[in-house]
């Protein structure tokens, strides 16, 4: 049995990993950490990490970035793997990130679902078949209407693997109507959509000679990122020190 202790419990994922685990037979949260305590949970909640004094197998960090330092520090000295799902990490956290995985298991991916990294996997493995043979590459991606950022960092992550297939020789184009000049044959367009409340969808389109290829994965409700950071945990505890990502757990 895993024993994660879960840092941000009482966030919306914290609550949605919490009442996963509850089904796993495999992991167990052994404590919390979150500043808001107005949440009964069946395990010892912690107001701050370095007030925890349980033993734990992993830590599963769904925070702010404001909290990161502390979650490294505390991993750290506790030798404890972590899986980073926080978003919005500075530069310097980034480093330091790396800084740390010299000295225990790190495990950081621009997207928690199983899905969408075994769609990596898979793009990268069209792309080298479908780009030399002159198909145009395509992604479109829909997000809910409070969403700031576009491209999603999904979407550009699909892109890097397709691009990295093909030895990062494309480049990305994100908005056609600031040129007036055909498509070259060497560019992935990306395109964003944001509306009403979904969730996260992409396409991923290989456009050819009378065939098209199409990829699709949506996300009906944030579940899907908690299970594939509940299957990260399982697989990062008791790994040795180094950066990891969600490729590793999909191909565990």
């Amino acid at each position: 049995m895993v024993r994660a202790i879960m840092h941000g419990c009482n966030g919306r994922m914290g609550q949605v990993i919490t009442g996963l685990v509850k089904e796993d037979d495999r992991i167990e949260i052994a404590a919390g950490i979150d500043s808001y305590t107005g949440i009964r949970n069946d395990y010892p909640v912690f107001e701050t990490i370095d007030k925890c004094d349980v033993e734990a197998d992993v830590v599963i960090d769904f925070s702010n970035a404001a909290a990161v330092d502390g979650v490294l520090d505390y991993c750290t000295d506790k030798n404890l793997p972590l899986i980073l799902c926080t978003t919005g990490l500075s530069e310097e956290q980034l480093a330091k990130m790396k800084t740390v995985s010299e000295k225990i298991a790190v495990l950081k991916s621009a997207n928690m679902s199983l899905g969408i990294n075994l769609l990596i996997e898979l793009l990268k493995e069209a792309t080298g078949v479908l780009a030399p043979a002159g198909f145009d590459m395509e992604i479109v991606e829909r997000h809910h209407n409070q969403k700031v950022d576009a491209p999603s960092g999904t979407a550009l992550a699909l892109a890097d693997s397709m691009n990295e297939a093909m030895d990062n020789t494309y480049h990305y184009v994100y908005d056609r109507n600031q040129v007036r000049q055909k498509r070259d044959s060497k560019e992935i367009g990306i395109s964003a959509v944001r509306g009403g409340t979904i969730v996260g969808n992409h396409d991923v389109i290989y456009a050819g000679a009378d065939e098209v290829i199409e990829f699709k994965h949506t996300a009906y409700s944030k579940t899907v990122f908690g299970k594939g950071a509940i299957e990260a945990a399982k697989f990062l505890a008791g790994k040795p020190a180094g950066m990891y990502d969600m490729s590793d757990v999909i191909r565990f």
